[in-house]
């Protein structure tokens, strides 16, 4: 159970962590909340994921572009 906790993590987009730091709760209830409401909505939070997986990576991105170009 471990392994696929931390393949998870390591391959994962993020988000579960992103949203867990902006609400202040732990990342494994953000995952836990996230498998269950897929089970009760047939899946559709996993497009969720992916649109909120593509606005943390650009958001990182753009971070770090204005970061380096300010040095």
């Amino acid at each position: 159970m471990n392994l696929v906790k931390e393949i998870s993590e390591k391959f994962g987009f993020g988000v579960c962590n992103y949203l867990s730091a902006k609400m202040g709760i732990h990342a494994s209830r953000v995952r836990l909340y996230f498998i269950y409401l897929s089970f009760v909505t047939f899946g559709s939070p996993i497009f969720i994921y992916l649109i909120l997986a593509f606005w943390v990576n650009v958001k990182k991105y753009v971070r770090d572009y204005f970061s380096l170009s300010q040095h």
